[in-house]
This record gives C-alpha cells, structure tokens and sequence, in this order.
C-alpha cells in the first residue's frame, strides 16, 4: 500500500505510529509519578495528540502501519491502533482488536487507555454496543471506557455487579465507586463477604466512596494488614478515610508486623500527624528511605523540596546511592523524587512547626477541606492529586472521583466545573 506514496511519507507516518506507541507507555509512568503536574502532563498530551493526528491525515497508510506494528502486540502498539479503529468508528477491525486483547491480557491497558483517551462524542455508539454484547471482554472493555470517561453505565453496570466472572464483577465494583453510584452501595457491602481479596479490596473501596465509614473502613485495614499487592493501596486509602483521632492506633496495625518501612510510610504520610514529622526527618539520612520519607514529609506540610531547595545537590545524591541497591520496587517508586538534606528540611520545619497544630490533620499543607483539595488537583504533584480526588469523595459521598489520568485538557475542563460549581 506504501508504494502508492512518495518514499518519504510512509516513513514520517511510521515515525507517528511508533512515537505514538512509546510516549502511551511513557505516560502510564508519569500520572503516576511524583514529580508530575496536571501541566507537565499536558505539554505529553499535546505531543501524544500530535502523532495521533499525524496517523489520522495519513488515511489508510496510517491504519496499515498500526496493523503491521500489530504483529508485536504491546500496550503502546494496541493504544495505537485502538485510537484509530475508534475515530473510524465500531466495526470488524476493532472487534479482531479486542480479541488479540483478550488473548493477550498484557495489552488490555493500551486497548483500556485508547478508550480513556477517546472523546466521549466518539465513543458513545461503541460503548453503547460493547456493554449489550455477550462478551466478556466487550462488557469489560465498556465498564472500563464509562469509568475512565466517568459516566454512569446505567443497568449493565448492575448486571455486571453479579456477574460470575470475578474480573467483570471487579471491575464493576471500581466502576460503581468512581462513577458515585450510592444506590448500589448495599450490592457493594454485600462484596466485602467475598473469599477473593481483589474483590474485597474493590468492594471496601467503593463502600468507603459511597458513604460506608464503618464495615468497609474495617474490611480496608484487613486488606492493608494483609500482605499482597493490594496492600499499599489499602494502606492509602484506610488511613485517609480514617478519623484523625483513630489514625495512631490505625498506623500501629497497618504496620505490623514490623518490618516494611516503605509500607509504613505511606501510613505515615496519609496519617497527616505532625508527630511523626522528627521520625521523617530522621530516616532522610538512611539511603533506602529517603527520598520516601522526604515525599511523606510533604504530603504532610506541602513542602516543596525543589521550590525551597531543601534537596541535596545531584552530584551527593548521586554519591550517596553509588553502590547501594535499593531494589526494585525502591528504584521504580522513588524515581523523580528528589533527595532531601536532613539538616536543611529539620531547619526549615523549626521555622514553620508553629503554623501546625498537633491535634489536626494536613494534607500538603492544610487540613483537607474542599476548597484546598480542590487547589492541590490544580497545582499538586501526580500521587498527591489522586489522594486529593479520593478526599473528595470522603467529604461528599456519592462524588465522581476526579480522573487525574484523563487527557489533560479534558481535567482541565473538569476541574473549571468543579470550582465554578
């Protein structure tokens, strides 16, 4: 088919399809990362959206290309190709798509983020026909599309409930929290029974979301006491949903038994209790948990490390890890925080501990009010917009949790609603 075009055309339009494919990847990292904001986000968006377009102009070339990088499926090849079968709207190509997804559940993020990416104009006739097909992957796919986009899927998300697959049912109980569905919480807290920890950890989620401080709160800290890869996300969510009051007694259980002093700093850094910052300051000398520790601290004071150059110089950071491994998950998770001085961070918090009452909890900086949840979805780094669209939630039960992976532009348009509502 290339040959119908000048040699130098289907190069350029190779280069958008894999640029396209390996920035997706880049952004799965980064809305999660900690030294990412909504802006920073943006500028990624605008460069992803370009080679898209630049796929998108080429017509049938650009749809050939995504198909032949489909002969070494990935996440990025399959959010590739996902995007234009959806621009063209539902048909074969996009149900053989789904199929190789569904073969290959590796690739279901790249097919789940294309949706994600997709504005909802064009995916309101898709989705429509996934959720009313006898396919789990196509009512998998549909829920997952209504969340990313939050929007209620209506009854399929109740049929989905009680569906017999655990992942469709999974799924749905993430959906019914994200979109605010307090109607099924009942349905939900009915989940918390279930043998299947992923189930039990989505179900306390939702509950927790839709209202439930008691049942679900108990069911979240069972999972955050429990090892497995829920763990961490149990930990987040159990401490910030708790009373400030209850949140000491609660860090001793969720860190026990000793040991894992990655898992109780997050404890720590959700708890928002001034007390603990002398033990944060302290392990900003060890290492291992530094730069954690440094990232806790913020999260509690809104400290910016880089903005107030309270970070070590590169050159001794760099020094100080030179022959240390820190591990896997050490080196992925503390990626792009920065190193703290300890003397420097223990000075700047004697200048400021006055502005801190011990009896109250912070949230970068402030008690998490509304208002100032609101200001850290505007202004704050990645892992703290997220907390901050969970403590919405929590203060209005029933609100549509924020989606800070959605497009930035779509976030943006999110967030004017939200501050002029």
């Amino acid at each position: 088919m290339s040959r119908n075009f000048p040699p130098t055309i289907p190069a350029i339009v190779q280069q958008h399809v894999d640029e396209a494919a390996a920035l997706r990847n880049v952004r799965a990292y980064l809305v999660r990362a900690p030294h990412i904001k909504l802006k920073d986000l943006g500028r990624l968006d605008e460069r992803i959206a370009a080679h898209l377009d630049g796929i998108a102009v080429s017509g049938p070339l650009g749809m050939h290309l995504c198909k032949v990088a489909l002969e070494r499926p990935a996440r990025g090849e399959v959010f590739a190709a996902a995007v234009r079968y959806i621009e063209s709207g539902f048909d074969e190509g996009l149900v053989n798509l789904m199929a190789l997804a569904e073969a290959l559940p590796e690739t279901w993020p790249g097919l789940h983020s294309a949706f994600g990416w997709a504005s909802a104009a064009s995916l309101r006739e898709i989705v429509s026909a996934l959720l009313h097909r006898n396919s789990v992957m196509a009512q998998l796919t549909g829920l997952a599309a209504c969340a990313m986009h939050r929007v209620n899927p209506g009854i399929a998300l109740e049929s989905a409930l009680v569906s017999r697959c655990s992942v469709l049912s999974n799924r749905a109980l993430r959906c019914a929290g994200e979109v605010g569905r307090c109607d099924l919480l009942r349905q939900c807290l009915k989940r918390l029974q279930s043998d299947d920890d992923e189930c039990r950890f989505f179900a306390a989620k939702a509950s927790l979301l839709l209202g439930d401080r008691q049942v679900a709160l108990d069911a979240m800290v069972d999972v955050a006491q429990t090892p497995g890869p829920m763990r961490a996300l149990a930990t987040t969510l159990a401490m910030i949903a708790a009373e400030p009051d209850a949140t000491r007694l609660l860090l001793d259980r969720v860190s026990s038994p000793p040991g894992d002093e990655r898992l109780t700093l997050r404890a720590i850094a959700h708890a928002g209790d001034t007390q603990n910052i002398p033990k944060l300051i302290e392990l900003m000398s060890d290492t291992k948990l530094a730069r954690l520790a440094g990232e806790a601290f913020s999260f509690i004071t809104g400290a910016d490390f880089i903005a107030l150059q309270l970070d070590r110089p590169r050159h001794l950071a760099v020094r100080a890890v030179a022959g240390d491994s820190l591990g896997e998950d050490a080196d992925y998770e503390d990626e792009g925080l920065p190193w703290p001085d300890a003397e420097k961070v223990s000075a700047w918090w004697n200048r400021n501990a006055r502005r801190f009452s011990p009896a109250r909890r912070y949230f970068v900086g402030a008690p998490p009010s509304w208002e100032h949840c609101l200001r850290v979805l505007q202004d704050g780094y990645q892992r703290q917009r997220v907390v901050a669209a969970h403590y919405l939630c929590l203060l209005r039960p029933g609100t549509i949790v924020f989606n800070c992976a959605a497009p930035a532009w779509r976030q943006l348009r999110g967030l004017n609603r939200l501050i002029g509502g």
